[in-house]
């Protein structure tokens, strides 16, 4: 459902509390986490990161949390570092002899 803020009447604070705590804390985690050295190449993995805490902030047992975490980091395949640091996928030599 869409709601018109402008035509409420109300502040956009009070009309969707909700959204203005997320993208308040969302600020804070930047400023404060990184601070403020974010850029818009990483900006998706943090934000991916701040999702995960964010959905996870009243969970009963941190423990499982962190074991889940760590089980998905460990099944992955670790990325290169070339692709880490934003280069180009380096050349592999073709060995001529034959």
């Amino acid at each position: 459902m869409a709601i018109n803020i402008s035509a409420s009447g109300l502040p956009a604070h009070q009309a969707l509390p909700a959204v203005h705590r997320v993208f308040s804390l969302l600020h804070r985690v930047l400023l404060g986490t990184y601070q403020g050295a974010v850029r818009p190449k990483h900006l998706a993995a943090y934000l991916d990161q701040f999702e995960f805490r964010f959905n996870r902030r009243h969970a009963k047992s941190r423990t499982l949390l962190f074991q889940r975490a760590l089980s998905c980091a460990v099944a992955a395949r670790p990325p290169e570092y070339w692709r880490i640091a934003g280069r180009s996928a380096p050349r592999v030599p073709v060995n001529s002899a034959a």
